[in-house]
């Protein structure tokens, strides 16, 4: 399986013979170019036009936004209502978590989480493999409740998001401070992540994925 960060939360999943996965989709007013790539599937976290743009993905796609259980070309996706913020969405509104499993590989989108869930949401969530963390705060997860979230799903692997990459417009923190928080000085970002089911880390490791403008 491959996964490839496009920047903020949009991510493109591969595996030979399932569904193609995006997540997230940006408007290019964040000042990031989307590349114009295929996809099956297409989830979307929030009800936001900046992370809904889905005329910028080949098709045909199914959308899903919404919590419950699904089954496509081979993926089965658990989907359950969050909050943006931790204010129970008073501030931000509902955030959609997605837990997808492609053949036991099992790879967790947080979207737009703002707060550290419930045990009840961790149980409905059930293994992580691979985590996929929003860090830079925007009113969401600071880099501490940030790493709490991880110490809770205890992930093979986690892949940071939504933080500042050059051009971006919106004003997010930095990957630094969340590294920091998690004891790391630094870490070399990686063109795309690789992955075989069985063949996992057995400590969590951190993996920092380089914006794929192609």
């Amino acid at each position: 399986m491959e996964i490839v960060w496009y920047g903020l939360n949009t991510f493109r999943f591969t595996e030979r013979g399932l569904a193609t996965v995006l997540t997230d989709p940006y408007d290019p007013e964040v000042g990031l170019a989307l590349p114009r790539s295929r996809a099956d599937i297409v989830t979307i976290s929030r009800d936001d036009p900046l992370c809904s743009y889905t005329r910028g993905v080949r098709g045909p796609f199914r959308v899903l936004n919404t919590p419950g259980e699904y089954e496509i070309g081979g993926v089965f996706v658990t989907a359950i209502t969050t909050f943006a913020d931790k204010k129970k969405g008073a501030d931000r509104g509902l955030n959609t978590v997605f837990h997808f499993d492609f053949d036991g590989l099992t790879v967790c989108h947080l979207g737009h989480l703002g707060h550290v869930p419930s045990q009840s949401q961790v149980e409905a969530l059930g293994t992580v493999d691979v985590l996929l963390i929003p860090v830079g705060s925007d009113n969401g997860l600071t880099p501490a409740l940030a790493s709490e979230v991880v110490s809770m799903l205890e992930p093979s692997i986690v892949v940071p998001m939504r933080y500042k990459t050059p051009g971006l417009t919106l004003p997010l923190g930095t990957l630094s401070r969340f590294l920091k928080q998690m004891g790391l000085e630094n870490a070399q970002p990686q063109d795309s992540l690789k992955l075989v089911a069985g063949r996992l880390p057995s400590e969590t490791e951190i993996v920092v994925l380089e914006p794929r403008t192609t």
